[in-house]
């Protein structure tokens, strides 16, 4: 069994099975940041008392850069620490890195932290008498440069695994399968059940979808999932993206939220309508949550798979929100974010928005029939990140949900992403107006 106690745990350390853990939370960009510890001075210390990080990490920007501004963290407190708190219910073994156990932390205290606002809305949730289940469908593009070469090559004319649409296609799967397998296996024997691996409709594209699971356990896994996949990846000699739209012209990369209540039962039901009401109804002021970065709203093309207008359709891949399955297994499948979505946040945003519908009785919009994309009367998703901070930043919704000082914390966040990109020349500036101007 992956999944270990602590018992269990000191079983393998006294016989040398294993030798290190890994503890980690995630930033606001949803990567896995933490420390290693022997492994026995993690039981000895660590299991019991925790441990401590600088408080930076919930302040830098992508290149780890401290960003000013923020009142959480900043020069003039001194950029202190704060607590991590093993989750001890996620030890687990990694497969992929020998004798090595991974554990999932809470930043103690810390509203802003991720993990903490998904807590806090799974915390509504049960007090409602809501059990939610999630599951979340990430897809990625697979490089044969490795990551080294890819950085030295500044990210241009990567070859991707496929040198055609692999959507569904066996055979040019079969070609990538030195790295899928591998990804399947070691999630598996990690603790990470997983369903399927596909391939997507982009060159170099796939998916792996593991098994849907309790909310807060699907959004760990999410970001365990891609840890294991960048790290397989840099012991297979290639490179994989999460960027939600790394090429224009080809199909971006989403991660499809899949959520459901045990209460649902139909489509008529009021609990299902309310909380899809509810879900479509704050989507554009929740949208810094589904799509953080200036990259993530590239992805919203007509015609290319990904939603760009707010509907609800019965099995209809072009509506933001697609109803799907039936009795038990039916669920609301929101395709708004991108793989580049923090994983608590996102499910954060979509909990607190549906028990919100439910609460307040928000109805959805009549179910919509036909290809959104060819709406001209739907609403559309925000433009831009510029645009979604302000609809975020202005909300009472996600103050009252979330807190203030959170919305605080990330509307500054996402302003100084998109003040990062506005500072920046970029190659389609040279090449348009070089010579042409």
């Amino acid at each position: 069994m992956s999944h270990l106690d602590l018992p269990a745990l000191r079983q393998l350390v006294d016989a040398g099975t294993v030798d290190t853990v890994v503890a980690g939370f995630t930033d606001h960009y949803g990567r896995l940041m933490g420390k290693r510890f022997d492994a026995n001075f993690f039981l000895d210390e660590v299991a019991i008392g925790g441990t401590h990080a600088c408080n930076y990490l919930l302040t830098t920007d992508a290149e780890m850069q401290p960003t000013p501004g923020y009142r959480f963290a900043n020069w003039e407190l001194g950029y202190g620490d704060f607590h991590m708190v093993p989750v001890l219910t996620t030890l687990r073994l990694i497969s992929w890195q020998p004798r090595t156990v991974f554990v999932h932390c809470d930043v103690d205290h810390v509203s802003v932290a991720p993990r903490s606002i998904l807590k806090k809305q799974l915390a509504v949730a049960k007090a409602a008498g809501f059990s939610p289940m999630a599951a979340s469908e990430l897809e990625y593009y697979a490089y044969r440069q490795t990551y080294r070469a890819a950085h030295e090559q500044d990210y241009a004319k990567l070859e991707p695994l496929s040198w055609y649409l692999e959507d569904y296609n066996l055979l040019q799967g079969s070609r990538e399968e030195f790295y899928t397998a591998a990804v399947r296996r070691h999630l598996r024997d990690s603790g990470i059940p997983v369903e399927n691996s596909k391939g997507e409709w982009g060159l170099g594209q796939h998916e792996v979808n593991v098994r849907y699971g309790p909310i807060l356990e699907m959004a760990d896994n999410h970001s365990l999932f891609k840890q294991c996949l960048k790290e397989i990846a840099e012991q297979s000699g290639i490179s994989v993206t999460f960027m939600a739209k790394p090429h224009h012209g080809q199909a971006g990369s989403s991660c499809h939220i899949h959520l459901s209540l045990a209460q649902f039962q139909d489509t008529h039901s009021d609990t299902f309508r309310h909380f899809l009401g509810g879900w479509i109804a704050h989507a554009p002021e929740m949208m810094v949550f589904y799509a953080p970065t200036v990259n993530s709203y590239k992805r919203y093309e007509d015609l290319s798979w990904a939603p760009t207008r707010l509907a609800w359709s019965q099995d209809n891949r072009t509506a933001g929100f697609r109803v799907v399955g039936s009795g038990p297994s039916l669920r609301i499948e929101c395709r708004i974010p991108g793989a580049d979505a923090n994983p608590y946040l996102a499910f954060a945003a979509s909990l607190a928005s549906g028990l919100d519908g439910i609460a307040n009785k928000i109805a959805p919009p009549a179910v919509f029939l036909g290809d959104v994309y060819a709406s001209r009367t739907l609403p559309r998703v925000p433009h831009t990140l510029r645009e979604a901070t302000d609809l975020f930043e202005n909300s009472a919704f996600a103050k009252r949900v979330l807190g203030a000082e959170v919305v605080e914390h990330y509307a500054h966040f996402y302003r100084n992403e998109q003040k990062a990109f506005d500072t920046v020349v970029t190659d389609w500036e040279r090449r348009r107006y070089f010579e042409k101007i």
